[in-house]
């Protein structure tokens, strides 16, 4: 199996550590990885903001680039659903590059929980540990279950993390309400989402914990500004960083 690797422009840019988490990771679990060159946005800016003939192009050079591969993995659910979920109006029906594509693209837990299937890891992690489920993860990619839905789900964050030992596990009281990031909505209704976001924050410390994970780094992003604005008693990690055996730089073992 030939495993691409797609990393999102934001993680890129800003949290290339957490790229470098999910090399580490997969090469360790034996996954024959490459990085294609050239990639960029999958365009999912553009296409939240309406901007869709901006998107078209973008949708293109990465099917283009992408479908020589078995699979895709990110680690970013909102990328992947974008991939998965979005890209279809850009393409024929009958695009076997476009369809490939779009069935092989995974996100990292998702990935390790599918297709890989773990059962394993030789990974300490002696933290209290909260997880925000992100809304594209949930409601597009079905990685666990959400309220508003009655259908049950396996929740495959969880299930990859419980395999790191020494976890001690924290429950926020709303374990599956939006950060309030949503990408350019952030931007166009900055208070909202603050306030969306400083809630969040809130019933992650209430709950003890001092770890908090997510699958999605845009998610974190905006939580980790309304930490350090607040000088809340958390920090953010990306489960892939987790799972690569990282330490959090500033909480004490629990």
């Amino acid at each position: 199996m030939s495993v691409a690797l797609f990393i999102p422009c934001y993680l890129d840019q800003f949290y290339p550590d957490v790229a470098i988490a999910t090399l580490e990771l997969l090469e360790r679990l034996g996954v024959d990885v490459v990085y294609p060159d050239g990639q960029t946005c999958c365009g999912q800016p553009m296409a939240n903001t309406g901007c869709t003939a901006d998107c078209a192009p973008v949708a293109r050079r990465f099917v283009e680039l992408f479908s020589p591969y078995d699979s895709i993995v990110c680690p970013s659910g909102s990328c992947t659903a974008m991939v998965r979920h979005h890209y279809d109006e850009y393409f024929a029906d009958d695009d076997p590059k476009f369809n490939h594509v779009k069935s092989r693209t995974f996100e990292l837990c998702e990935f390790l929980h599918d297709e890989l299937q773990i059962k394993e890891l030789d990974v300490q992690f002696p933290h209290k540990v909260s997880i925000h489920q992100s809304c594209h993860g949930l409601r597009e990619l079905r990685l666990g279950s959400c309220s508003e839905n009655m259908t049950v789900r396996e929740d495959k964050v969880r299930n990859v993390l419980n395999l790191v030992h020494g976890i001690q596990w924290c429950s926020p009281t709303r374990t599956d309400e939006c950060c309030g990031f949503g990408g350019t909505f952030a931007v166009n209704e900055a208070d909202v989402s603050a306030a969306m976001g400083r809630d969040r924050v809130a019933d992650h410390v209430a709950s003890g914990s001092s770890v908090l994970a997510s699958a999605d780094m845009s998610c974190l992003m905006h939580l980790q500004g309304i930490i350090r604005r607040e000088s809340a008693p958390i920090e953010v990690m990306h489960v892939a960083q987790i799972l690569a055996g990282r330490n959090p730089k500033h909480v004490g073992n629990a």
